[in-house]
């Protein structure tokens, strides 16, 4: 089983601290608008200096996205959108020398359809560094583990505002990669201000891990990013991107990469 050491997730974090440094996570829908764009903008967001993303794998039962997220999951399924396709997109970037570390935003459902070590297997030869299972109750995610771990993949879990402190340790200490904290309850979306218990939140959670940890949820503006990662490891930008990427659709792909890359480029300012 691996120890994750050589995990590229793993390593980035580790560079990351040891620089001072903190991460800009986007988030893409594989396959929106279409699978082609996602390999662009990946492309895209390494040459700004992006060295991790997210990739949601489309489900048509989304647990905690909001409607821009959503609309865009439905999207990408009525065009054939596939795991088998997003493995092959990630393939491609890989092999065309993409370097950043990509993790998986997939249901448990997708994951338990294809079988657990398959699908994590597939993920990790098509070049995944991490999961995020947003559906993995705490119970399931020690069976999931050594699957996770055998396929040299980092099992991201989630904390939420809800999650009691104790329970929150427990999440931290099997958490690989980073923790994903939830800056709000409820689901994804664009927000003016996150609530100020978030900060002071993360700032205590940090107290008890050395595992980098990330806020996702509500992000969308270079003042928060910057506000996050005062005590972060790194921020999680999802809703901002997708609902650009749904006023840019119809464009050119080069066009649209521009745009989306150049929003991506603002987000990145104050923590470079």
């Amino acid at each position: 089983m691996s120890d994750l050491r050589d995990n590229r997730l793993v390593q980035t974090f580790a560079e990351l601290r040891a620089a001072g440094g903190k991460a800009l996570m986007p988030f893409l829908t594989a396959g929106y608008p279409d699978l082609a764009t996602t390999e662009a903008l990946l492309e895209d967001f390494e040459a700004r200096g992006v060295r991790v993303c997210e990739i949601g794998v489309p489900f048509s039962d989304p647990i905690a996205d909001g409607p821009t997220i959503q609309a865009s999951y439905t999207e990408a399924l009525a065009d054939g959108v596939t795991s088998r396709g997003i493995f092959q997109t990630v393939r491609r970037y890989r092999d065309g020398g993409g370097g950043m570390a990509l993790t998986a935003m997939v249901s448990f459902s997708i994951v338990c359809r294809h079988g657990v070590e398959r699908y994590l297997a597939d993920a990790a030869r098509a070049g995944f560094d991490g999961t995020i299972i947003p559906d993995l109750p705490l119970d399931e995610a020690d069976a999931v583990a050594p699957a996770a771990e055998a396929a040299g993949l980092a099992n991201v879990l989630l904390i939420a505002p809800t999650t009691p402190p104790q329970r929150r340790l427990a999440i931290a200490a099997r958490s690989r990669g980073f923790i994903y904290y939830v800056s709000v309850a409820g689901i994804t979306g664009e927000r003016d201000r996150l609530p100020p218990e978030t900060i002071g939140a993360v700032a205590e959670l940090r107290k008890h891990t050395d595992t980098p940890v990330c806020v996702g949820f509500g992000i969308g503006r270079p003042e928060t990013v910057a506000a996050v990662c005062e005590v972060a490891d790194g921020a999680i930008v999802g809703s901002a991107i997708i609902h650009r990427i749904t006023d840019a659709k119809g464009q050119p792909t080069a066009r649209l990469v521009a745009q989306i890359g150049g929003f991506v480029e603002e987000l990145l300012a104050p923590i470079r």
